[in-house]
């Protein structure tokens, strides 16, 4: 069989959507779907391979995100969390570092200000939030404090009259050496309680160095931010972040988000394998007429439609308002394991080719292991869901 005998593009499923779950969306949703695929593939994907390798944020793309609309498409525009997880599996199968800028400023800081902020404090940030006019990031991973963070933040805050004093360092900051604002969460020296306050990066004190030397999302620009007497007016204090269980009101929808990154990678190692394998000849035949590289094809999308088919299902529940925090969990813990099986197989079909990124695999085969340990690790997601099925904490 030759190549030109094979349209890749024309085969069934091309989209990867083997069991249709996009004709769950409304009409309207398919439509926002379609013309959101084709920013994607017109000003995402030719720039994201070069970008990730500089390891360089492309600054030009913000307004053409403003542009297309897509921050808060439940609470503002009043799309499905389904459609919502859709898009955000889409962006990230174009390219996973500019889907993990849009869930930093999206998800968990839009997504603070929306939960946690008052009325008042709403109505003053949110249009310049959602017009992208204010870039935002979100402080909480410390140097010393991943997973224990909820009972161990080491930041401070200090009430003084009408003003609050900001101690501490944060790291993993995402979008924080350029962004305008960024939520910092800190323990509250009075009650130590933690709390979220809206911080502006050009308040002295406040610093933010770039992380160097990453083998994942590199083109997103994660930082250590160093708080030394900052000073924050009491207005900018969150009114409804007073303890950590608000803060993880933020986290389990922004965990969902996650995992539908997981769904969207496992979708862009597909398309790149299945494409690799159809037309590249070996033996004097296309790489896909052997069985072993089918099974491996095969298994890649299996990893996919189940990992989308539990996502589908959540992001019906939390329309339903009926999600729970161990759901979540179990769905972080499952795609992003999923994931890393997928990328895998991906990389090992297009051989030696896999490891460099101008194939696009060993990029994706990168990105994946910073999508596997953030917001939540393998291990506290699956001890979440233990403790929810058996009654016992395995958490220390």
């Amino acid at each position: 069989m030759s190549k030109a005998a094979i349209d890749i593009d024309n085969l069934p499923y091309a989209d990867g959507d083997f069991y249709a779950f996009e004709q769950l969306l409304t009409p309207k949703e398919q439509d926002r779907l379609a013309e959101v695929r084709s920013f994607l593939d017109r000003e995402v994907k030719p720039i994201a391979v070069d970008c990730w390798n500089r390891g360089e944020f492309p600054m030009e793309l913000i307004p053409k995100l403003a542009e297309i609309d897509l921050v808060s498409p439940v609470r503002r525009q009043g799309y499905s969390n389904l459609f919502a997880g859709i898009v955000h599996a889409e962006a990230t199968r174009a390219d996973a570092s500019i889907a993990t800028f849009m869930g930093v400023h999206d998800g968990l800081f839009t997504g603070s200000i929306e939960a946690l902020a008052s009325q008042e404090q709403q109505d003053a940030w949110l249009p310049d939030i959602y017009a992208l006019k204010k870039i935002g990031a979100f402080g909480l991973t410390e140097p010393l404090g991943g997973s224990d963070v909820a009972g161990g933040t080491r930041t401070t805050a200090r009430r003084e009259g009408d003003t609050w004093i900001l101690n501490g360092a944060k790291r993993w900051i995402g979008n924080a050496t350029f962004s305008d604002w960024v939520v910092i969460y800190a323990r509250d020296v009075a009650d130590n309680q933690v709390k979220g306050f809206l911080v502006d990066t050009s308040l002295p004190g406040y610093s933010a160095a770039m992380i160097e030397n990453k083998i994942s999302l590199r083109t997103v620009q994660n930082a250590d931010i160093t708080l030394e007497n900052v000073v924050v007016p009491d207005f900018f204090k969150l009114a409804n972040a007073n303890s950590f269980r608000d803060t993880n009101k933020v986290l389990k929808v922004t965990r969902l988000a996650v995992a539908w990154q997981a769904v969207g990678l496992q979708l862009a190692a597909f398309d790149i394998a299945r494409r690799y394998a159809v037309e590249r000849q070996q033996f004097g035949r296309p790489l896909a007429s052997f069985q072993l590289v089918q099974d491996q094809l095969v298994q890649i999308l299996g990893n996919t439609v189940s990992s989308m088919g539990m996502m589908v299902r959540l992001a019906q529940l939390e329309d339903a308002g009926i999600a729970r925090d161990e759901q979540s969990a179990l769905a972080k813990a499952f795609t992003t394991a999923r994931m890393r099986e997928s990328v895998a197989m991906g990389r090992n079909i297009l051989g030696g080719n896999g490891i460099v990124t101008d194939y696009g695999m060993a990029k994706i085969f990168s990105d994946a292991e910073a999508i596997y340990s953030y917001e939540g690790t393998q291990e506290i997601n699956t001890l979440v869901t233990g403790r929810a099925i058996t009654g016992v904490s395995a958490i220390v």
